[in-house]
């Protein structure tokens, strides 16, 4: 038996057992492939570990989505998640190629994909607050958010939470070093259903610089003083 001989749903099974660019490159042979590819069944789940695989043109971004990951556990994630300030000429060029991937990605899910339910995101240094806010307030259904080492994650990001979050379940916001302990306190004040795990976040040392924090604290003292 030929492949193209097998009903809709055993194609879908076994394309579901394939990587994105093998679903791609089956979708290639024959119209009724392509058709199978283009089902939005089988987009239900995506999983990216890089942000080169964003710009991809082997899957499909639609209503079914209801997970999605983008872990970038490459060595060159720690670059991006250095102090802006302390990056070298070469690392801020390296960022610069691809500052942006990632969170026009999530505004496209924002878009196209209101049913998301899980967004797990690990090493995207370059994800802001105003990213997160956006797709909170576009996928109403959100239950669970994981963002593991994003540096650019603030308090905003919990605040747009708890405005929000109605949906949410499960919150994970470790080694974002640019929230503090007020912040996560105000969430499971407001948000006491919600699961909340902060390791090795808040009274990390922020982006900053070491002399312009000081400043700030003598500042801070004088006008106590006063």
């Amino acid at each position: 038996m030929h492949i193209t001989q097998l009903n809709r749903e055993c194609l879908l099974h076994l394309f579901s057992f394939l990587d994105k660019n093998s679903r791609k490159n089956l979708a290639k042979t024959c119209q009724k492939l392509l058709e199978v590819f283009q089902d939005p069944l089988l987009w239900s789940l995506l999983n990216f570990h890089s942000p080169v695989e964003l710009k991809k043109d082997n899957f499909l971004l639609g209503p079914a989505l209801k997970y999605l990951s983008i872990c970038w556990y490459s060595e060159r994630v720690k670059v991006c998640n250095i102090e802006d300030w302390m990056k070298n000429s070469l690392q801020k060029d390296f960022c610069n190629r691809h500052e942006n991937t990632v969170s026009d990605f999530l505004l496209d899910v924002c878009n196209r994909c209101p049913n998301l339910l899980s967004l797990t995101l690990s090493g995207c240094g370059h994800v802001t607050d105003d990213c997160i806010l956006h797709l909170l307030k576009n996928c109403p259904n959100l239950r669970s958010l994981k963002l593991e080492n994003c540096v650019r994650i603030t308090d905003h990001t919990l605040e747009a939470v708890i405005l929000y979050g109605g949906s949410l379940r499960t919150l994970h916001v470790d080694f974002c070093r640019n929230i503090t302990q007020a912040g996560l306190e105000r969430v499971r004040e407001n948000c006491p259903s919600v699961m909340l795990r902060a390791d090795r976040s808040a009274n990390m040392i922020p982006d900053s610089k070491p002399r312009k924090k000081l400043m700030l604290e003598k500042v801070s003292r004088k006008s106590v003083q006063l």
